[in-house]
């Protein structure tokens, strides 16, 4: 996913005067350039960066849903409207077998110390922006046992 795609789509939703489409795509973009100024690299803004930056906003809008109360179904409506366009443009997760196998692979050293701190420390590094880090705790939870 790059910066143009979710400037197109913006403007797409614009044109279709689709307002709450284009108020959770616009708030994308600003979340990914605020992010690119921090780091440095405003005029290119790598894929990576952009994927790292929609899976925060998709967990921002989550707990969104999940504290709204259940009386204000306007903004019941608008939250799952904000998460449903967001997640359109999350990359794709690895599960937890697919997390487990990676990290027996590439990390079996590590693993074998049993120490859940350093195989956390080693793993995350790698996974960050690939694996939901709840998955990958309970992986490595798994396999320090």
């Amino acid at each position: 996913m790059d910066i143009k795609t979710l400037q197109t789509d913006m403007v797409a939703a614009m044109k279709a005067k689709d307002k709450g489409r284009k108020d959770a795509i616009s708030a994308l973009v600003s979340a990914v350039k605020k992010a690119a100024i921090d780091e440095g690299c405003r005029d290119n803004i790598p894929e990576a960066l952009v994927g790292r930056v929609v899976l925060k906003e998709l967990k921002t809008a989550k707990e969104q849903l999940d504290t709204c109360p259940p009386e204000r179904a306007d903004l019941l409506e608008e939250y799952q409207l904000r998460h449903d366009v967001i997640k359109e443009y999350a990359p794709a997760l690895m599960s937890a077998e697919e997390v487990q196998s990676y990290i027996t692979e590439k990390f079996a050293e590590v693993v074998a110390t049993k120490n859940k701190g350093q195989v956390m420390k080693a793993v995350m590094a790698e996974l960050k922006g690939k694996a939901d880090g709840k998955v990958i705790n309970q992986v490595v939870a798994e396999l320090c046992k």
